[in-house]
């Protein structure tokens, strides 16, 4: 059944989705394939489990239809089973989608992506991103001969691989000896970034970092960086996984007009299908290649890397993104629900209790309690309230997808939530709102 959107009551259950948790939870650890996506993330028993979606919405198995938000962890930027994207996959699923040599396929999408990615030189694709960083840093650790990483400490995730996860609450079965090579650097701040350089001189193998989050870069801040790589030696890495192709076309990269010496993408670049790029400097990217004379780096290889419908889907979306001016769209779309969000907000006497943050293509939310502190229950109230409106919404990241109806919907059920945040701030506890335990953060140590 087609319940359109959940009525908006305490009453709202989801019985289909709670069964089909527990069968997830039987059979896959956490429940999920991706820790974001687990239901310790939404409040107790309104975890949705999804059956299908289309554009800009995704029906749960009880029925409930949702204006989605953060599609697919941000990975599904023209909505759902997009029509160009899904003929273009069609049309390599009868032709074979893997061959023990490389295919054309391979050679067409690495001319479209360094078309549309200018600043780089050559690509190499694989299936996810923590493939793409941590052949990165490997790269430039056997460029350099230097061991220690250096990442930025304000950006929440890189990779998988032990360089980053043993830097987490979530460090066990990460050897300490791991552990000390990588050290870390805070956004926005290059003069303890040098600090940080002298004082592993000529160990940092390389600066990896978002180049741009829910904070724009501060002025001068990313070419400073590119200044203090090249002076230190070591290699500049940009994480494009999030800011490729929503910032602009060719990443944040051709935004703020730094280049890096390499880069990673991925997220947006398949529209939901696994495909992910490491992108950079020829004269690094080579040393993974035949063509050099010293030492080989085993870069990347994947039997999957190269799949031709996911390399088609990436195709598809890159002359999408250029052809249909999809980042600006992504822009008009989030300034206008960012508006909306903060006007409701305002309205409802919680405009510095429920805040919109980051740029429009990329908008999160926080929800702050009675001091103006990071609140897990009151995220919870929120989703809560967010969820039984037909709303879901972990992040306030929109598709290309939606349309005028959707962020008026979405305005409308963030105008009842907030109402009732505000009914939460007067009690002083919002804890009778809440039924149940309040939603985790992903990185911690016990479950």
């Amino acid at each position: 059944m087609d319940t359109e959107h959940p009525e908006g009551t305490e009453e709202f259950r989801l019985p289909r989705s709670r069964q089909a948790n527990e069968r997830l939870h039987a059979l896959i650890p956490g429940g999920a394939h991706t820790y974001a996506k687990g239901d310790d993330q939404y409040p107790e028993n309104l975890a949705p489990v999804i059956s299908h979606g289309r554009g800009a919405h995704v029906w749960d198995v009880d029925g409930n239809r949702y204006i989605e938000y953060g599609s697919g962890l941000r990975s599904v930027s023209l909505g759902h089973a997009h029509p160009r994207v899904v003929e273009a996959v069609r049309r390599e699923l009868d032709r074979g989608s893997n061959f023990v040599r490389p295919s054309i396929v391979e050679v067409e999408a690495a001319e479209r992506f360094l078309a549309t990615v200018p600043t780089a030189e050559m690509v190499k694709f694989a299936k996810n991103g923590s493939d793409a960083t941590t052949a990165a840093v490997r790269l430039a650790r056997a460029a350099t001969g230097r061991p220690r990483v250096a990442l930025c400490a304000d950006h929440p995730f890189f990779s998988v691989d032990d360089w980053f996860i043993g830097t987490t609450p979530m460090s066990a079965g990460v050897p300490a000896a791991t552990n000390e090579l990588t050290v870390a650097f805070p956004y926005g701040d290059l003069a303890a970034t040098e600090e940080l350089l002298t004082r592993y001189q000529d160990e940092v193998a390389c600066l990896i970092l978002e180049p741009a989050t829910h904070t724009e870069p501060p002025p001068g801040y990313l070419a400073g960086l590119r200044e203090l790589a090249d002076r230190h030696g070591c290699v500049l890495i940009f994480d494009e996984m999030i800011t490729g192709f929503r910032w602009s076309e060719a990443g944040a990269q051709g935004l703020y007009g730094v280049v890096p010496d390499l880069s990673t993408f991925g997220k947006a670049l398949g529209n939901g299908f696994a495909v992910s790029a490491l992108a950079g400097r020829r004269d690094l990217m080579e040393r993974g290649g035949l063509r050099h004379s010293g030492d080989r780096v085993f870069l990347l290889s994947t039997t999957h890397g190269a799949e031709t419908h996911s390399l088609a889907a990436a195709m598809a979306v890159l002359t999408t993104y250029v052809e249909e001016g999809v980042t600006a769209r992504l822009h008009a779309l989030g300034e206008r629900l960012a508006a909306g969000v903060r006007d409701a907000a305002a309205a409802m006497g919680v405009g510095d209790h429920v805040v919109v943050r980051g740029r429009a293509s990329n908008l999160v939310f926080a929800t702050l309690d009675e001091n103006r502190q990071p609140s897990q229950p009151y995220r919870t109230l929120f989703l809560r309230r967010l969820l039984a409106g037909g709303v879901l919404a972990p992040s306030f990241v929109v598709s290309s997808a939606l349309d005028d109806a959707d962020i008026d919907h979405t305005l409308d059920v963030v105008a009842q939530a907030c109402a009732v945040y505000r009914k939460a701030l007067d009690a002083g506890d919002p804890t009778p709102w809440l039924e149940g335990r309040p939603v985790k953060p992903v990185f911690r140590r016990l479950a």
